[in-house]
């Protein structure tokens, strides 16, 4: 009895050896902030960039990829930037050997940056929690784009695009630029006579992106808009209201 509480014993201590603890999955991409501590991010394929004294990232769509939703609460963060609080590198940069963000930052430090738009990084995860998340710099970012098609909230930062049947989930802040047809940029869609469309119904009136959130909240049905947006990005960079009638 005792010799078979030995070997049972054993057993599953060579068990637990063999059962190594599980991998971090790694993903590139450019991330948005989705709620509290968290973030989404859609897989892009990174290649390693190292010429003319750029240390970076290119960044390229990875087929079939789907979004990643991520708490990054308790991850480890570094960040490009020689101090944790700078908007911007400011010309000075903190790169490891790899182009991995260095300046050993916290979790707020990253939700700081989320709030000003999207962050290119990667991220270490397992299961939906990021362990480790690192700010990379980027070349070759894709130029922005004009389309036509309609716009519906996800929430205060994101809408649902709408274009020849394909849908593209798009993020904005404080940098994107609302242009209305209505009197006041307070005013819910299409409010009241088009006193500033012009003659093909585009607004025509400078709002900001808070207006954009205020006015989309007041309608439950996707809107007709004009946009420019960044593809790869998935940043929203400018809406036109349209009426139709002008």
């Amino acid at each position: 009895m005792r010799l078979l509480a030995c070997a049972t014993a054993a057993a599953l201590a060579l068990s637990a050896l063999a059962v190594p603890a599980s991998a971090a999955t790694v993903v590139y991409g450019y991330a948005w902030a989705d709620g509290k501590g968290k973030l989404r991010i859609v897989p892009k394929s990174a290649t390693f960039v190292k010429s003319q004294g750029f240390k970076g990232y290119r960044l390229n769509t990875l087929p079939g990829a789907g979004e990643l939703r991520l708490d990054y609460t308790g991850a480890a963060f570094g960040r490009v930037t020689v101090a944790c609080d700078l908007k911007e590198t400011e010309g000075q940069v903190a790169l490891d050997a790899k182009g991995l963000g260095r300046t050993k930052c916290a979790p707020t430090d990253l939700t700081d940056g989320l709030a000003r738009g999207p962050v290119p990084l990667r991220a270490e995860y397992r299961g939906g929690k990021a362990v480790k998340v690192n700010e990379i710099l980027v070349s070759g970012r894709p130029g922005p784009r004009s389309a036509e098609g309609t716009i519906k909230r996800v929430n205060d930062t994101t809408v649902l695009f709408a274009s020849g049947g394909k849908k593209i989930k798009l993020g904005y802040a404080y940098t994107t630029a609302f242009l209305r047809t209505t009197a006041r940029c307070g005013d819910g869609w299409l409010a009241g006579r088009p006193v500033n469309a012009d003659r093909n119904g585009l607004g025509r009136k400078q709002c900001t992106w808070k207006h954009l959130t205020t006015a989309l909240k007041s309608t439950r049905h996707p809107v007709l808009v004009k946009i420019e947006y960044t593809p790869g990005v998935d940043s929203l960079d400018q809406v036109w209201e349209v009426f139709g009638d002008a």
